[in-house]
């Protein structure tokens, strides 16, 4: 794939709804990012994105957006159910791809994804952004150095009790709707992260809704030698959003762990150890700078979230609701 300087990498934005709106206005504030372009089914809703964060060009449709010459790579922010779509349409017109998690519906979906880019050279990655976030990177870097010793355990959940609206995209089986796409991947994918692996047993439950979707679940995984993660989700429960990790020798707790700000190490010393992030924004950009560090540097994919592990992740939660006897309209 063709390299390009930092200051040329010039970014379009797909489906301009709240996601979009959330990491946008951290992209603009990259001094070596240019937001050329935005893309929506609704020529209004463009015009009317374009115009807050000053995009020179928008289109009210995604065609018309994927054929546009002048970007480099696309931020997608549709529904679950689309990103395998609008994926596959942005990369036939020679787009990289910054794709929302989950990346797709099913882990199916992500290999046809995966082989398309390596197919057409280009770079895509999955916007778990958290996992670039300065709390985390000093979690990965403080594990790797043993300040608690092996990684034993891990508890990490993240919930909330929306609204009760059976037309919310959360409770809409046909848009990918319920904890296990939208929340769940956040618990899941840090689990990953830290064992480094998919477990070897899955032990779930969940509780599917009058709608079709999973309001919550709780799950054990076991990926052997006495390893474990307990994680949860919900979109009808108000969880506690945190994770803590355990090891031979202390623990690290990371409240609010989706956007971490802060992290604490507690020794079997009894010694604490806090990193704090000042930082005023919410931390989407990092995921940005990241995506625009592999552009540079001409690679496909992410080494903070490989293409590899996405897929893996995604058979995880499929293996998951195939216990649950849990499928999409649209797979």
């Amino acid at each position: 794939m063709k390299t390009r300087k930092p200051s040329a990498v010039r970014w379009g934005i797909l489906a301009p709804g709240g996601i979009s709106r959330a990491f946008t206005r951290e992209l603009v504030k990259i001094p070596d990012a240019r937001v050329v372009a935005v893309g929506s089914r609704s020529a209004e809703r463009a015009d009317a994105f374009a115009g807050e964060f000053g995009i020179p060009k928008s289109y009210g449709s995604y065609e018309e957006f994927a054929r546009d010459p002048d970007i480099d790579i696309v931020y997608i922010g549709s529904p679950h159910s689309h990103h395998h779509e609008h994926s596959l349409l942005c990369m036939n017109e020679g787009k990289s791809i910054l794709c929302e998690k989950s990346l797709a519906m099913n882990a199916r979906q992500v290999r046809e994804m995966e082989q398309a880019a390596r197919e057409k050279g280009l770079f895509l990655m999955e916007a778990m952004w958290t996992r670039f976030l300065p709390a985390i990177r000093w979690v990965r870097s403080r594990i790797s150095d043993g300040s608690i010793g092996e990684v034993t355990t891990i508890h990490a959940t993240f919930g909330f009790r929306l609204a009760w609206n059976p037309e919310h995209r959360l409770l809409n089986p046909e848009l990918g709707g319920g904890a296990l796409l939208d929340a769940g991947i956040y618990p899941i994918s840090f689990a990953s992260m830290i064992f480094g692996m998919q477990p070897k047993d899955i032990h779930s439950s969940a509780r599917i809704g009058s709608t079709g979707v999973d309001e919550w679940f709780a799950a054990l995984f076991d990926y052997g030698d006495a390893r474990s993660a307990q994680v949860g989700s919900s979109v009808q429960l108000p969880l506690r959003t945190e994770a803590v990790i355990y090891g031979t020798e202390g623990r690290i707790e990371i409240p609010s762990f989706i956007g971490a700000k802060k992290a604490t190490i507690v020794s079997c010393s009894g010694t604490d150890e806090t990193f704090n992030d000042n930082d005023n924004d919410r931390g989407m950009k990092h995921e940005a700078i990241e995506a625009m560090r592999c552009l540079s540097e001409g690679l496909r994919e992410s080494p903070g979230i490989p293409i590899t592990e996405s897929i893996a992740i995604m058979e995880t939660l499929d293996r998951m609701r195939s216990d649950w006897n849990l499928t999409y309209p649209n797979e």
